[in-house]
């Protein structure tokens, strides 16, 4: 098995290995397995007993608090396995620095990141914080409340119910970010023309309301996206591209964004599509395919996601991406979901019935249609397509580009499939 974010092969024992250690202390369980070589050939340790004592003191020297952790030989090659479990009192430092694992490799948490990890290791998260202001004003949460739920009291029971205040701590940051105004970064909504250089329209909301965010990224979804066509005596709606997929990505965005950071929500909208990009990589716990799948949803402001859940602005936990997939069933054209460590992109594109796809990238895409859920690797392809591998893989990179088909795993353990 290949080297990634939860195992790593070292050919011999030195300190390097605390780093990942550390990372996997606070990030989720992983292998350390000693006496392989970069080329993944097995050359065992010498004298097995005697360094598992050393990488004990390493441990218990160096990580501080004392992570959980077990250590196995295997007698027949010589090989160690260290298995690192994830902790409960974060973070785990080494040498002062906490660490996580940025594909194969071991790299310092930012100071963002290392404040959630405090907070995790305290059993908290950032939005059951105290408010920095406790004068917190909610007519636009009232308004929805009453439109949705016939609430029309305003009291600290409901905000109660909520989980947006409590008697000992007041108003938490989830209810600040409710609140018609507060110090929260906002949303940069820019419409460009035939280049980023062409700004025809910007609607900036700073310091306001989620639910304003929410209201006014709508509101320029429909100025610009959306039109009536008049046919004989009749009026009919007309979209550009799904509305239904636009109301999924925002409150996504806006619901699972990190808002620990001075970054804005960017929605871009461009004559072809719409990028939605959000601050904060995948909640942990949660794979790639696991978030490309919808069948799970870990969170990652679950208060704010409750009350979205209440009014009907999402439905249940884990839904978003899978409905944002099926709104394009009919599309040629599909959204691109690309995940960073620091940000996730959603691209909308303009629903197309028409296939734009080249004589060549019809090929691979008939190919993938006929497998289904079977995904193939560029080697497969090129064997089937009867073409070289180079230009299989520039094809399948701008198919992937364009949203056509959907690229997994890393190296030689790529492959594709077709979307859905």
């Amino acid at each position: 098995m290949r080297e990634n974010s939860k195992l790593e092969y070292k050919k011999t024992v030195t300190r390097t290995f605390l780093k990942t250690v550390s990372a996997y202390a606070n990030y989720g369980e992983g292998e350390i397995i000693f006496g392989i070589d970069d080329d993944e050939n097995i050359v065992g340790i010498e004298n097995p007993k005697k360094e598992c004592l050393n990488i004990e003191n390493m441990i218990n020297d160096n990580i501080s608090p004392m992570p959980e952790y077990c250590l196995s030989i295997n007698e027949k090659t010589k090989v160690i396995t260290l298995k690192v479990f994830e902790g409960v009192y974060k973070p785990y430092l080494y040498n002062s620095t906490a660490y996580r694992r940025s594909d194969t490799s071991s790299v310092p948490v930012d100071r963002f990141e290392l404040s959630r990890l405090v907070l995790e290791g305290d059993n908290k998260s950032f939005e059951e914080l105290p408010s920095a202001t406790q004068k917190l004003t909610f007519n636009i949460l009232w308004t929805k409340l009453n439109e949705l739920l016939n609430i029309k009291q305003v009291s600290k029971d409901v905000l109660k119910t909520l989980e947006l205040y409590s008697d000992n701590n007041g108003y938490n940051k989830a209810a600040e970010l409710l609140a018609d105004d507060n110090t929260c970064p906002g949303i940069d909504i820019v419409r460009f023309g035939e280049s980023i250089s062409i700004i025809l329209d910007r609607e900036t909301v700073n310091h306001k309301s989620v639910l304003y965010q929410y209201d006014k990224a709508l509101e320029q979804y429909r100025k610009y996206y959306q039109y009536e066509e008049i046919t004989g005596s009749l009026r009919e709606k007309k979209q550009l591209l799904p509305e239904e997929a636009f109301r999924e990505a925002i409150a996504n965005a806006l619901v699972h964004r990190v808002w620990d950071v001075e970054a804005h929500i960017n929605v871009s909208m461009f004559e072809d599509r719409i990028e939605i990009t959000s601050p904060g990589g995948l909640p942990k716990g949660i794979s790639l395919d696991e978030y490309l799948s919808g069948g799970l949803s870990i969170p990652r402001n679950p208060i704010l996601c409750n009350v979205f859940l209440r009014l009907n602005m999402i439905e249940r936990f884990g839904t978003g991406i899978r409905r944002i997939q099926e709104s394009y069933v009919n599309s040629a054209i599909k959204p691109t979901f690309k995940v960073m460590d620091n940000s996730i992109k959603i691209t909308l594109p303009l629903s197309s019935e028409e296939s734009k796809l080249s004589s060549d990238e019809q090929i691979i895409d008939n190919l993938l249609r006929k497998y289904g859920n079977m995904s193939l690797s560029s080697s497969e392809l090129a064997s089937m397509a009867k073409m070289g591998k180079t230009k299989v893989v520039s094809l399948l990179n701008n198919m992937v580009e364009n949203g056509y088909i959907q690229k997994k795993g890393k190296g030689r353990g790529t492959v594709y499939l077709k979307i859905k």
